[in-house]
């Protein structure tokens, strides 16, 4: 191990005020300098290896489960909505610099016309049409002269919608003729078809950037009345900024700490991963997650319900049988049978790698058992690999024991120079949506501390710069990644219909989002 790096009085100052230990900043740094490992895939999982597939009587059994369990229970719906919708609008920011230095080809000339073109058939259009007009822009006159840089400022820019600076929440993504909604108000609407309890209460927590609070909370006081009218629901909405002691250290290329033009230490977000911390403080035991962009209008609700009821089907069943296992063991061994009974259930339906030495000592076998089953319970949704980016499901092996687990895992994580690693990658079947459903309380009805099944060996490096210097930046294990890697995992096949993702503006021209189809 190098040596520890020496902080100054300023410095300890600094990380204390972000809640953050001198230990923390050295293991950061320590990450840096040995970086981290490659996972070892050892298949992809598939329908034959890994990841349910259910008929049509099945998942309406499922669905019924759910309806019947969650009655007098509170649901939550948890949205990760920190995000901004900059990504989103890249091209368009690449667009209206080339324009204005003169450097379109016909190549880009071609497609930045036809996107200008399709303009009636965003969300946004009406919006974007009254605030140039109001700005004495004639939008028509531009259109045809095809000054689409004026366009585009007013897309992106201050004087317009704002929308470089907005986040993905506050983006209008739906028209529905007599209103259109934003991502965040669909959320709302989905919330209230599948987590309403009887008392009529609806839960949700979204997670918030600070820049972004007050305006997603402005809109939301303005529209909950509405729609906790329309759908006869209480709402019960939370919200939580990512902590600031989960922020990781920056370094430079050399792996020595970056420090800005002060002198200061510099931090940054650690990405998804950090929002293992605000679910840990979420109080319900039983919660969705998706993302804000993946979201559907109404035509396409029936669906995405459907299939949301009957993944938390299965995880309410799967939930209720491992507490019967584990109230069995807590009262000592068990005979044999059932031993072995339970067994074939890990193996069976939570897909519990299960060595072989183990069913010759059972007593070894009992202790391996009460260990795998006393932790949190996720229920993934996995669609057909149709080419969008994102992580997949995979058998991973555990480099200390050789063991397998399925785990959800993204191509930065894998040594895409070894030939047969690329090989178990590139043919995967499914591919991850971020549509899943968890239990984070144990069988005798007390909260997990998730943070102690996170593994810490799954966290990512990645290159950025700052005032046009290169730094180096850490992401915490993903929150469906490596900071669930430790939770009993299963995967369901569901259709790509489910999956909806708004990753570019572009993608809102997808007839799945088209204005124009509501």
């Amino acid at each position: 191990m190098a040596e520890k790096f020496k902080l100054s009085e300023i410095d300890r100052k600094q990380i204390l005020e972000k809640g953050i230990s001198d230990d923390i900043i050295e293991q950061q740094l320590e990450i840096f300098r040995q970086g981290i490992p490659y996972l070892k895939l050892a298949a992809a999982a598939t329908p034959e290896n890994g990841i349910k597939v259910f008929d049509e009587a099945e998942i309406e059994h499922l669905c019924a489960t759910y309806e019947k369990a969650t009655a007098d229970i509170n649901v939550l719906k948890f949205v990760p909505a920190s995000g901004a919708a900059s990504r989103m609008f890249k091209d368009m920011f690449t667009l209206k610099e080339n324009y204005e230095k003169g450097k379109i080809d016909e190549k880009s000339a071609f497609k930045i016309k036809n996107f200008f073109q399709e303009l009636p058939h965003f969300a946004f259009y009406n919006e974007l049409k009254k605030i140039m007009t109001t700005a004495g822009e004639d939008f028509d006159k531009a259109l045809i002269t095809q000054d689409y840089a004026t366009i585009a400022g007013f897309i992106l820019g201050e004087k317009g919608l704002n929308y470089a600076s907005t986040p993905k929440a506050l983006i209008k993504f739906h028209n529905y003729g007599d209103e259109v909604r934003t991502s965040l108000e669909e959320h709302l609407v989905e919330g209230a078809l599948f987590c309403r309890n009887a008392k009529g209460e609806t839960h949700l927590h979204f997670t918030l950037s600070p820049e972004h609070k007050q305006a997603v909370i402005g809109l939301l006081d303005k529209v909950v009345p509405t729609y906790s009218a329309r759908y006869n629901t209480t709402y019960h909405i939370s919200y939580t900024e990512q902590k600031p002691s989960t922020d990781t250290i920056a370094v430079d290329l050399a792996n020595e700490p970056f420090r800005e033009a002060d002198g200061k230490l510099l931090f940054r977000p650690a990405g998804h991963g950090a929002l293992i911390e605000n679910l840990n403080d979420c109080k319900e035991a039983l919660i969705f997650i998706k993302n804000i962009d993946n979201i559907v209008p109404d035509r396409l609700r029936g669906e995405t319900i459907r299939y949301k009821k009957m993944i938390g089907g299965l995880l309410l069943k799967l939930k209720d049988k491992v507490a019967h296992y584990l109230q069995l063991f807590e009262q000592g061994q068990p005979i044999d049978s059932v031993l072995y009974e339970a067994a074939d259930f890990a193996k069976e339906e939570l897909f519990i790698s299960i060595a072989d030495a183990l069913y010759n000592n059972p007593q070894n076998l009992f202790a391996f058992l009460k260990s795998k089953f006393n932790r949190p319970l996720r229920v993934c949704g996995m669609v057909v690999n149709a080419g969008e980016p994102g992580g997949g499901p995979f058998w991973v092996e555990n480099p200390s024991d050789k063991s397998l687990s399925l785990q959800i895992v993204e191509s930065s994580q894998v040594d895409m120079k070894n030939e047969q690693q690329k090989d178990i990658l590139m043919h995967a079947t499914h591919f991850n949506p971020v549509d899943l459903v968890c239990w984070v309380y144990d069988y005798k009805g007390n909260k997990f501390n998730l943070t102690q099944f996170v593994d810490p060996n799954t966290g990512f490096i990645s290159q950025k710069s700052k005032d046009g210097r290169e730094l180096k930046a850490l992401e915490l294990p993903g929150l469906w990644n490596g900071a669930m890697a430790n939770w009993i995992t299963v995967f369901v096949d569901v259709p790509l219909i489910t999956f909806n993702p708004v990753k570019t503006i572009d993608d809102l021209l997808r007839k799945e989002h088209c204005a124009l189809t509501q």
